[in-house]
């Protein structure tokens, strides 16, 4: 019976995987892949030697077509993205939703994603949280901090490395330099850190020190009286 399984990899250490997502690996006929190069070496790891497709944010509005009607003629699909569950600020909404709009059944397994680690590690309230990835480029991203500022929830944000100076200079601007927030990078991997503080000692850390690696920031919300 055809199926997509949306399936969770690890975020850094290789062995943060289930053992059910090695099974379905092995087992699907094809797995989408969003960098084949960097799916390859997990691949590799744990001895999968099922076929992968390219499925990434540049192509998957071309794929998704093929894909469904393949999954129509009964063929069993995984997706998979560089790292984290697919779909959270990576590539799979559009194929899980058209895979739901053709009555193909949709299996999401639960495993790694950045967010909840930085969330659980920051010290900052985690019974109700909001979940923004990444903030608007340019257009929209003003709007967006001036709306955020009122919001009383604690705020997760994925930030890249070249941009972590920008974002916590508005954090200062838009929430106030007192705002408590944790910046966590590398989860999982050898260097993996988590610096806490207001916002102005982490920017003033940041600014003197250079980062590398994936970024989670998690931001204290509005405190009301």
């Amino acid at each position: 019976m055809s199926k997509l399984f949306i399936v969770p990899t690890p975020i850094g250490n290789l062995e943060d995987i289930t053992f059910r997502a090695i099974k379905v690996l092995k087992e699907v006929d094809v797995i989408l892949a969003e960098d084949t190069r960097t799916s390859g070496k997990l691949l590799k790891y744990y001895e999968i030697s099922t076929c992968m497709q390219s499925h990434h944010m540049h192509n998957e509005h071309k794929t998704v077509d093929t894909i469904i009607r393949r999954l129509k003629q009964g063929e069993v699909f995984a997706l998979i993205s560089d790292a984290g569950t697919p779909a959270i600020s990576d590539p799979g909404f559009l194929l899980s939703r058209a895979c739901i709009q053709n009555n193909i059944a949709v299996e999401c397994l639960p495993g790694a994603t950045a967010f909840v680690p930085a969330l659980v590690n920051s010290g900052l309230p985690n019974d109700k949280f909001v979940f923004e990835g990444f903030l608007p480029v340019k257009k929209g991203r003003q709007t967006r901090l001036k709306f955020l500022a009122e919001e009383t929830r604690t705020m997760i944000f994925y930030e890249s490395p070249h941009k972590l100076l920008k974002t916590l200079g508005n954090f200062v601007e838009y929430f106030g330099e007192d705002r408590q927030v944790s910046v966590s990078r590398e989860l999982t991997k050898l260097f993996e850190e988590t610096k806490r503080g207001n916002v102005k000692k982490i920017l003033s850390h940041y600014t003197e020190n250079s980062v590398k690696g994936e970024i989670v920031i998690v931001v204290e919300g509005k405190k009301t009286n």
